[in-house]
């Protein structure tokens, strides 16, 4: 199989596709892999890295996409990228469509089989290619928060962790999951008071019993989530439904209620955000305030740490490349239902039932599809 790996394109996005070790497991087993020049530049991967691995390195995005039998990348494919996917091309990256039709069009209309790393599944019930993602993340949440309560960025002046004789920051998440787990570690050990809200008992008892008591676990109803929201300095949006839109547990008439120059970190932009007042965002232009809060809504965030992101989330990814490039996507899909649970279009239709649901089109299911 030919695998071609673009350079991504995305603002401020310096994460790429593949890494050197990852391109040697294709090449050592005869398949060629394709890197557009200067792909991995920006975080000390150079061409000539890959070239010793057995890639070819390719002048330009064009050249990539051309003969490719898949495409790999990190983040959902831009508009121009779209144009150039072609029927039967497949697509494997993050693409987060439930709130956005814009691609799904374009992904429909170009005939490609697109899955998502997003919805592929693992057999404990994970998302193996969203959990290295989502930690980079959850880490990120709380540095990116606690900066916007600086005052030159429009924020009330908190130190999270505080001095002696002067209280703690306090950080509500919403979501105990792999975002609200890692946003967690990092607030408690930087000493601030630490509440995770969550709908399930179970997941509450994990966490509790994994913090050792040292922080606070709330059952997630729109009262408690009201209540904590208030009291916060930070609040982490941190809420996954997987391939589904988020959400909305935070409503503008709270944000509104918020402490003048408390901050919002919605990590779950992505999927469209769970707080109302969240929009996107970029690096180059990260903040913004609204209702009088300092909102972060950077749907890449990982990408400011791309050198980790790329080599945690190549581990993830690596195996099911292996595979589809081994077997084919529609081989590979039949013999993997957790592949298989990545796929959401597939040639002009839509194969994710959430995505499906999200946008009021069509859903087909992928067994129909594959064969």
């Amino acid at each position: 199989m030919r695998i071609g790996v673009p350079k991504e394109v995305k603002n401020h996005e310096y994460r790429v596709g593949m890494t050197p070790p990852g391109v040697f497991e294709l090449t050592r087993r005869g398949h060629e892999v394709v890197i557009e020049t200067n792909a991995g530049g920006a975080i000390g991967i150079d061409d000539p890295d890959y070239i010793a691995v057995g890639a070819t390195i390719a002048p330009d995005v064009a050249s990539v996409f051309a003969d490719a039998d898949m495409i790999v990348k990190v983040k959902e494919p831009q508009a121009a990228e779209i144009a150039m996917l072609r029927e039967g091309q497949v697509l494997f990256t993050y693409l987060h469509l439930a709130p956005d039709e814009t691609q799904t069009q374009g992904l429909l209309d170009s005939g490609a089989i697109a899955i998502a790393y997003e919805t592929v599944t693992d057999d404990r019930g994970g998302l193996p290619l969203l959990a290295p993602m989502s930690e980079v993340a959850g880490r990120m949440s709380v540095q990116a928060g606690a900066s916007g309560l600086e005052i030159e960025r429009g924020g009330r002046g908190v130190l999270l962790g505080g001095v002696p004789g002067v209280p703690q920051g306090k950080v509500v998440v919403i979501g105990g999951g792999v975002v609200g787990t890692n946003a967690a570690f990092i607030a408690n050990g930087m000493g601030a008071s630490v509440t995770i809200i969550d709908m399930s008992q179970r997941r509450m008892a994990e966490l509790d019993f994994q913090f050792n008591s040292l922080i606070t676990t709330l059952y997630s109803t729109v009262h408690s989530i009201e209540e904590a929201v208030l009291e916060a300095d930070l609040v982490i949006g941190a809420v996954l439904v997987p391939g589904a839109a988020a959400p909305k547990l935070v409503s503008r008439d709270m944000v509104k209620k918020m402490k003048r120059g408390s901050v919002i970190v919605d990590v779950a932009i992505d999927q469209g955000g769970c707080i109302e007042t969240s929009k996107p965002t970029s690096h180059s232009d990260p903040y913004y305030i609204d209702e009088g809060v300092v909102h972060y809504c950077v749907t890449n965030m990982p990408g400011a740490v791309a050198r980790t992101s790329t080599f945690a989330l190549n581990n993830a990814t690596l195996p099911y490349i292996v595979a589809l490039a081994e077997q084919g996507a529609n081989d590979a899909m039949k013999a993997d239902a957790h592949l298989r649970a990545g796929l959401n279009v597939y040639q002009g239709k839509v194969t994710y039932q959430a995505v499906a649901d999200a946008q009021a089109r069509n859903y087909t299911e992928t067994e129909a599809v594959i064969g």
